[in-house]
């Protein structure tokens, strides 16, 4: 699937690393260090623009290996871009960490996944089927 992009920064547009990759790395579009202390939370620019075909999504998701290394997240992972979303792409960012961090300009900083969705309509009914784990909520079918 081709998808129109729109590459206003300084960096290579977005690639898969692997065969295998699901997603591929967002850079900070930034001409200075960010510094972010512990719990601070910012949106970095990428200088990217996507065209997305209806019934697609893009998803922002947190690098692991910047999470675990830096404390650095997403907050409201996965970040969800519309397809009908024509704007910037921003990275909203949280420090988890104790300590303050540095984004640096180019940094890898966030992940894109593009997938498929379907939209749904309602059906308002009195009752549910039966199923095995029934109305049981968090944490009810086990620890193994």
């Amino acid at each position: 699937m081709q998808v129109k992009i729109i590459n206003r920064s300084n960096f290579p547009l977005p690639s898969y690393k692997t065969l295998g990759s699901a997603g591929m790395d967002l850079r900070a579009n930034i001409e200075t260090p960010i510094r972010l202390g512990s719990l601070e939370r910012t949106v970095v620019p990428t200088g990217l623009f996507i065209e997305l075909p209806q019934g697609y999504e893009a998803q922002v998701r947190p690098r692991s290996g910047l999470a675990l290394k830096k404390g650095l997240s997403v907050p409201n992972a996965p970040g969800t871009i519309d397809s009908d979303y024509r704007g910037e792409i921003g990275v909203i960012l949280v420090n988890l960490s104790k300590e303050e961090i540095e984004i640096a300009p180019g940094e890898r900083i966030a992940q894109l996944v593009v997938a498929a969705y379907q939209k749904i309509s309602w059906q308002a009914v009195e009752s549910l089927e039966q199923s095995e784990r029934g109305t049981g909520g968090f944490g009810s079918t086990g620890r193994q």
